[in-house]
């Protein structure tokens, strides 16, 4: 039997069983173990019972041969003096990033093929725990170094995910606190055509922040499954929340819609979280008409906007908390770190630009926000001009926010 009907034959709790059994079979390994990122980002946990005989400790993401691979996203094989070799994979599914296969195997058996045939099974691997963890809590427990609090379960349970990848664009998001907030929303969903996204700020700390932007989510999700236009999927949300808490809980939200044939997009600015845009050398921050939050009065009427993308542009959505500060309003600093980032090293990934962002927020040594959220969209395109558009001869300074 294959690795793939191996895993979709297995319970859900026992997918890690079911794969050392294939591996040992197909590839003589002496042990696998599953690490499994946890809900902040920080470390790499182990799925229970551990196989490897000397366990396998937690992992920090940032340092050790499992933290290379998670954030390379490269097969790593390890060879040591002796007859077992180690190779670390990541798994991962469409760009969201779950966790490190960790698989020994005699040394004389590793090698590049065998790396790459692991590395399918590692994708593999990642699809089925999609499916798993609708059946089971073993992958949840596992990610938590510690309890969750109900608003951060709320949350988790109906955000999307934190990366996509497709042909024409890669998504990454990070939010922070990771287990107690629960007033971010964060949305996007993809058709061969177009792809959406939807990013609002919280709406305060706790379960009362939870249960509204979880009717707002829903209020989305349905206008945008009944096929309904931008405009109106902000609209119906507007008086869902409206009719539910009769302007005493509003949401500021940013919703875009970007054609992914010709990269130009749409956007809906209710209230809303900050957008900037990093094309070649020039970081600017978007500025666009401010209409009201979603859900202070009743039958708000929106409008949409336009934005034409390059290829190689960068959109970074950033939200942290409450609706824009007037001026003189100490978030207003929040623009500078966000600024220093973006602008200052060209080198960071998508992957890694939402957690340096809510990392230089969180750092603020004054009117640090209590809750961030940040988006990252980087565009590739598929018919949006030539692969350098954009990019040519351009350099001008970081634009700051209007007063």
């Amino acid at each position: 039997m294959t690795v793939e009907g191996a895993l979709r034959g297995a319970a859900p709790h026992l997918l890690l069983d079911s794969l050392r059994t294939s591996l040992a079979h197909l590839y003589a390994a002496t042990c696998a173990d599953l690490l499994l990122v946890d809900y902040g980002f920080t470390a790499l946990r182990p799925v229970e019972p551990v196989q490897a005989p000397a366990g396998m400790p937690h992992a920090p993401v940032d340092a050790g041969p499992a933290g290379r691979v998670f954030r390379t996203q490269q097969p790593y094989l390890f060879r040591d003096v002796g007859p077992t070799a180690t190779v670390y994979l990541p798994v991962t599914v469409r760009g969201d990033r779950l966790g490190v296969l960790v698989v020994a195997l005699p040394a004389d058996r590793s090698g590049p093929r065998t790396t790459a045939s692991l590395a399918r099974v590692a994708e593999t691997l990642g699809h089925a725990l999609c499916v798993a963890d609708r059946h089971t809590d073993l992958y949840r427990r596992t990610r938590r170094t510690h309890a969750l609090s109900v608003a951060g379960e709320m949350q988790w349970d109906t955000l999307p995910g934190r990366a996509c990848a497709a042909p024409a664009f890669d998504l990454h998001a990070f939010w922070e606190p990771a287990y107690t907030s629960g007033g971010h929303l964060l949305e996007w969903s993809a058709t061969e055509r177009d792809l959406l996204v939807v990013v609002a700020d919280g709406a305060g700390p706790g379960t009362p922040a939870a249960l509204a932007s979880t009717l707002a989510l829903t209020a989305i999700r349905n206008a945008r499954r009944a096929g309904l236009d931008l405009v109106t999927q902000a609209s119906l949300t507007d008086q869902a929340l409206y009719g539910q808490y009769r302007g005493g809980q509003s949401l500021s939200a940013l919703l875009l819609r970007l054609d992914l044939t010709t990269g130009e997009a749409e956007v809906v600015d209710a209230g809303s979280p900050t957008l900037w845009r990093v094309r070649s050398t020039v970081t600017e921050r978007i500025e666009l008409d401010r209409q009201l939050p979603l859900g202070m009065f009743e039958d708000t009427v929106y409008a949409t906007q336009r934005l034409r993308l390059l290829r190689g542009d960068r959109l970074v959505f950033v939200a942290h908390g409450g609706s824009e500060p007037a001026a003189g309003d100490p978030r207003e600093a929040h623009d500078g770190p966000v600024a220093r980032v973006l602008g200052g090293d060209a080198r960071l990934t998508g992957a890694d630009v939402p957690r340096a962002v809510v990392r230089a927020l969180r750092g603020a040594p004054r009117g640090a926000p209590d809750a961030v959220l940040v988006l990252c969209l980087d565009w590739r395109g598929h018919e949006a001009g030539p692969p350098d558009e954009g990019r040519r001869g351009r350099s001008a300074p970081v634009r700051p926010a209007r007063p």
